[in-house]
């Protein structure tokens, strides 16, 4: 690592990692980050029946082109919408960042979220996470949403048609999906157990992912930040306060942020 790697390195971890959890030498992200000339791979996680080319997903990227970060935007539809698996989702996400001496921020919407969470709960390749209405207690939530009557018919016809916001018209999912969402997503009782600093962006108004799931896991967590929006669950009306607080957030992999110190 060069010296104007070391000090961004250095200025990075000063800033946002957790009080209560200094940087641990034998870690990989704190001891051996890729501080290459382009830093960390950046990838955007998609949320359920989404794609990316969904809204928040295309204004990310243009955001960060526009200083010089490519914010990759993947399709978690794994393996097929019709038979999504949650599994399948944080398996291609590891894929995604590369090799052993790889690292990556990750950005993830609802589902996304959910997967990027669990994916830093993994893998230590993981430095930082930005996550917009995370669908943490997946299983639960959509239980409550269909009712006895709408579960038991999912689970007894085997598929469940939903909208499809990135192809548009209906699609459907099979029930093993949800059972492979709540053997994945099992651990910690449905809270992901994550280390790394983390940003959450939450609308007061989403009637799909309750803000209070935000506010439970980020209770007590100094390194998680929750920033709360008077928006729904698409967050469309937020996209400029999400980039502003994502941009201070990573401030540390930023190319030519003033606030970092001179080599």
């Amino acid at each position: 690592m060069g010296n104007g790697e070391a000090v961004v390195h250095e200025y990075f971890f000063r800033r946002l990692a957790p009080p209560h959890q200094p940087a641990d030498p034998s870690a990989p992200c704190y001891a051996r980050p890729a501080m290459t000339a382009a830093g960390p791979r950046w990838l955007y996680l998609h949320g359920f029946a989404s794609g990316p080319g969904s809204a928040k997903a295309v204004h990310l990227a243009a955001h960060y082109a526009a200083r010089a970060v490519h914010l990759e935007r993947l399709d978690v539809r794994r393996p097929s919408m019709e038979h999504l698996r949650l599994s399948a989702m944080i398996a291609h996400v590891r894929d995604g960042i590369g090799g052993p001496a790889d690292r990556a921020v990750l950005f993830g919407s609802s589902l996304g979220g959910l997967t990027a969470a669990r994916v830093a709960e993994q893998d230590a390749r993981v430095c930082a996470l930005v996550l917009l209405a995370p669908a943490f207690r997946f299983v639960e939530r959509w239980r409550e949403r269909l009712g006895d009557a709408g579960w038991e018919a999912w689970r007894t016809t085997g598929w469940l048609e939903t909208k499809d916001h990135a192809l548009g018209g209906v699609s459907r999912v099979d029930f093993g999906f949800v059972e492979d969402v709540a053997r994945a997503d099992g651990p910690g009782d449905g809270w992901p157990d994550v280390r790394v600093p983390t940003l959450v962006v939450h609308g007061t108004r989403d009637d799909v992912v309750s803000v209070e799931g935000s506010r439970t896991w980020a209770a007590g967590k100094r390194h998680v930040r929750l920033v709360e929006v008077d928006d729904g669950h698409e967050l469309v009306a937020s996209l400029d306060v999400i980039a502003r607080e994502a941009d201070a957030h990573l401030a540390g992999f930023l190319a030519g942020d003033p606030a970092l110190p001179s080599a």
